[in-house]
């Protein structure tokens, strides 16, 4: 286990061979116990459970930990009931709303105030914020606009990284045009089946309309589906619906719907694919000894912007939101929101990209793709914005979003995909 850094208090107590200091503060909580709930489950869920090692040995607080996949609307079903957790991991700030609805959510204590404040920027604090009351500290971040692929196959038909939509396209036809499909695909996530092809709707509007439109369209300042939305849409079929493109290795346009995004990209090292639109998170997926670098078998890229050197950037995010507010969970909460636990989750390796200002990159145990991830958060010429979907309203964002884009995979046009998503907001 590595140490936790110093935080400059009194010499350190020691358990074995973690750094206590981090942890006096909180007192002696010896037998008590915190129960987490998340949709981070196997593979990803390893490096987590590990992260909360320091903070169980040196404050004696058991973390139950219960990944689900269904978290998203589990959740709410929860809350509304009575049973919520003492913790949930949150991956929408609009599902965060409605759970602040329900009452059963707690604004976040000052400890934990004081580290975002620190920690993190106004943006961030605003996306764990409801009705000017803070609720929730960012966790770790992520980047959607990435296209996995295998740097040998590149190498081996000279094909270059394409630093545009067009160069995007050609390339996409190039390979077919080899009696090969260039995509794979997937976008079964049980209830939440549907949340990748969001994914490409949003990357798409981002480049063709550009922030300021897109900020518009999640705020609904302008309608659902109106003219950006539809040809984003448009966009996006032009890889998703093309018959000659997907769906390497699977079947069919149609069989995206019933392929998981887990097993979407491993078509890639089979060879039966090309190219994967997936988050950066998607690293954990590749089989263990899968040799992911930029000479490796798999590797992603920037999806290009609409012209060369234009860099939008879709990312999203997850918060750590409080149903308690007993000692051991404001402890709990404090330690997920610091520097501390940051630079510790680093160091354990998995998906290790945060937007928190106290993470020492240099100390980090990062993947080539998080140092990707990293260079494109940190890039000045980078255009960020929050997954759309997760800003909205749950009613659509989590809900008819997900379920109209599963609609229009299986052949529903795109008008009337956002027509019904546009009848769905709430009034």
């Amino acid at each position: 286990m590595a140490a936790c850094g110093s935080t400059g208090e009194d010499e350190p107590a020691q358990t074995g061979s973690i750094d206590c200091a981090p942890y006096t503060k909180f007192g002696d909580l010896k037998g008590k116990s915190v129960s987490f709930y998340t949709g981070i489950v196997q593979p990803e869920d390893a490096a987590y459970i590990a992260s909360f090692k320091p903070f169980e040995e040196c404050t004696g607080v058991t973390i139950k930990y219960e990944g689900d996949k269904s978290f998203e609307t589990q959740i709410l079903v929860r809350a509304r009931a009575g049973n919520a957790p003492d913790i949930g991991i949150v991956p929408q700030p609009g599902l965060l709303q409605q759970l602040v609805a329900t009452g059963a959510v707690k604004e976040a204590p000052a400890e934990v105030v004081a580290n975002v404040d620190k920690f993190w920027s106004k943006d961030w604090k605003a996306y764990g914020t409801v009705n000017g009351k803070f609720y929730s500290a960012p966790m770790s971040a992520n980047v959607k606009s990435l296209v996995w692929y295998s740097p040998q196959e590149f190498k081996q038909n000279n094909y270059k990284i394409p630093t545009t939509l067009d160069e995007l396209y050609a390339l996409s036809n190039t390979i077919a045009g080899k009696n090969k499909k260039p995509w794979c695909a997937g976008i079964s996530s049980g209830e939440a089946t549907g949340w990748p092809v969001t994914d490409w709707v949003e990357d798409m509007l981002l480049r063709l309309s550009g922030p300021e439109e897109y900020d518009k369209w999640v705020k609904h300042d302008i309608p659902f589906n109106s003219a950006g939305p539809r040809a984003a849409f448009d966009e996006a079929g032009k890889y998703l619906k093309e018959p000659k493109f997907v769906n390497g290795g699977y079947g069919d346009v149609k069989s995206i719907a019933s392929t998981t995004f887990q097993d979407a990209g491993q078509a890639i090292l089979a060879g039966n694919c090309s190219m994967y639109r997936m988050a950066s998170f998607y690293a954990a997926n590749w089989p263990a000894g899968t040799n992911v670098s930029e000479d490796g078998q798999v590797f992603a890229f920037f999806l290009p912007g609409k012209s060369a050197g234009d860099k939008p950037v879709l990312g999203g995010g997850e918060f750590v939101t409080a149903f308690a507010d007993r000692p051991e969970v404001k402890a709990f909460q404090t330690y997920m929101s610091s520097d501390t636990w940051a630079n510790v989750k680093s160091k354990l390796g998995g998906t290790v990209v945060s937007a928190n200002k106290g993470l020492k990159i240099e100390d980090c145990k990062c993947s080539p793709v998080d140092k990707l991830s990293l260079q494109l958060l940190q890039d000045p010429k980078t255009v960020f914005r929050f997954d759309g979907s997760d800003l909205m309203p749950g009613a659509v964002g989590a809900n008819s979003f997900w379920k109209q884009a599963t609609s229009w995979i299986t052949g529903q046009s795109t008008q009337a995909t956002v027509d019904n998503i546009e009848a769905s907001w709430p009034k």
